[in-house]
């Protein structure tokens, strides 16, 4: 099944539990609006390339279109849809007033120079500035992008609106990025496997994890929860997979990812076949690469007794029943990873107001926000009698539904 499939399902289950009628139903799942757009450039050595850049904002019941803006070659539509709708659940659950969208441009950044890059990027803003905006959709890094293309983005957009640091989330810090932007889709999963060990009377510490993916999530999530005195047993990345089953030393380990671009060779701990790092023994697994990695070729050999989804959608739903029937209690992506999105609405918020937070303040606003989200989400399993993935997409369904009727949008 796939990302948008699953999507779909998911949230017909939520609207059938919360009572939704079929014309609302409707209403919430057609995206609000699809961009599709040419973006021409010369290259460097004076030809011109094509490309197509796009944008699904799917919904803006509660306030402006958030999701990320991503450069890879192969853009699949229906993923895209899948994650602009995720979006818009995702941030009802943060109880944060966004709603979700998400876009990009088919292209291989590795094969483009930084000043191809940036006039692609320029083109593309040139093209949707109008259907851009501080208080209509504001994009923010994903797959391929980074600061650099948001400062891009803003400084293009600025040329046509006068300047509007708000109009972009995940900035350099020096254009009004926020501090503590960086570690926080991790910080958010450490603080919401904390939330959730908590009600199952247990700490980080002394918990045996694995983390699959050790990019900007799973990096800073080892970091984080190795200082909570989590044991990280076994790691991967793009290059490979390691293991020690005693810890690995996560300092170590990122000083040496830094220096060498991967994990593997890392003499901390011994390599292993990467396909089996999610039915390695541990009692927390966190899967924090790519979508549909848990299924059911695997879901049977899973060992852990929480899975904590760091990534968007890794869990399909065949899976999904395996692991239920075997009482492995997961968190849901759409709160586990919710960290980035609370964070990306404060930078905004930073910026409209045009005053800046110290770090301090961003991590301790996110704790509040994660914890309470989790309190919400409990309280919705107790309701309709449903597990955490339920749980969330009631939550948030509930919370767009909601805000559609009182504006007049119900069909």
């Amino acid at each position: 099944m796939n990302a948008l499939a699953a999507t779909n399902r998911n949230f017909k289950l939520a609207s059938r539990l919360l009572g939704l009628d079929s014309k609302l139903e409707k209403s919430l799942l057609i995206p609000f609006r699809e961009i599709k757009v040419e973006c021409t450039i010369p290259k460097d050595d004076g030809t011109l390339a094509s490309f197509v850049g796009f944008r699904v904002q799917h919904d803006n019941a509660r306030g402006p279109m958030k999701g990320g803006i991503r450069y890879h070659p192969e853009v699949e539509p229906d993923e895209v849809n899948a994650l602009a709708q995720l979006m818009t659940w995702k941030t009802a659950v943060a109880k944060i007033p966004y709603g979700g969208a998400k876009g990009g441009i088919g292209c291989d950044p590795s094969k483009l120079s930084v000043s191809e890059l940036e006039r692609l990027t320029r083109v593309f803003t040139q093209k949707i500035h109008d259907l851009i905006g501080i208080h209509t959709d504001v994009p923010a890094p994903d797959m391929g992008t980074g600061p650099q293309t948001m400062a891009w983005i803003l400084d293009e957009y600025s040329k046509f609106h006068g300047y509007s640091p708000a109009v972009v989330t995940g900035k350099p810090i020096d254009l009004g990025g926020s501090l503590g932007r960086d570690a926080a889709t991790g910080r958010g999963v450490m603080f919401g496997t904390e939330a959730l060990l908590n009600e199952h009377g247990k700490s980080i510490s002394g918990q045996r994890f694995v983390i699959q993916g050790f990019g900007n999530v799973g990096s800073w999530a080892a970091k984080l929860i190795s200082e909570q005195g989590g044991k990280i047993v076994a790691v991967s990345d793009i290059t490979g997979a390691i293991k020690n089953k005693d810890g690995i030393d996560i300092e170590s380990l990122l000083n040496y990812t830094k220096e060498h671009r991967g994990v593997k060779g890392f003499d901390g701990a011994h390599p292993i076949d990467a396909n089996s790092i999610l039915v390695e023994d541990c009692d927390i697994l966190i899967p924090a690469a790519l979508g549909g990695v848990i299924n059911r070729e695997n879901a049977n050999e899973i060992k852990a007794k929480f899975i904590i989804e760091a990534a968007n959608h890794p869990t399909d739903p065949d899976a999904d029943e395996i692991l239920s029937k075997k009482g492995v209690v997961i968190l849901p992506d759409i709160y586990a990873n919710s960290g980035g999105v609370t964070v990306s609405y404060f930078e905004w918020v930073q910026n409209i107001q045009g005053f800046m937070w110290e770090e301090e303040k961003v991590n301790n606003e996110l704790k509040t926000y994660m914890n309470r989200g989790f309190k919400d989400m409990k309280e919705m399993c107790k309701t309709h009698s449903c597990d955490l993935r339920m749980g969330a997409f009631t939550l948030g369904v509930n919370r767009v539904a909601r805000a559609t009727v009182l504006r007049g949008w119900g069909a």
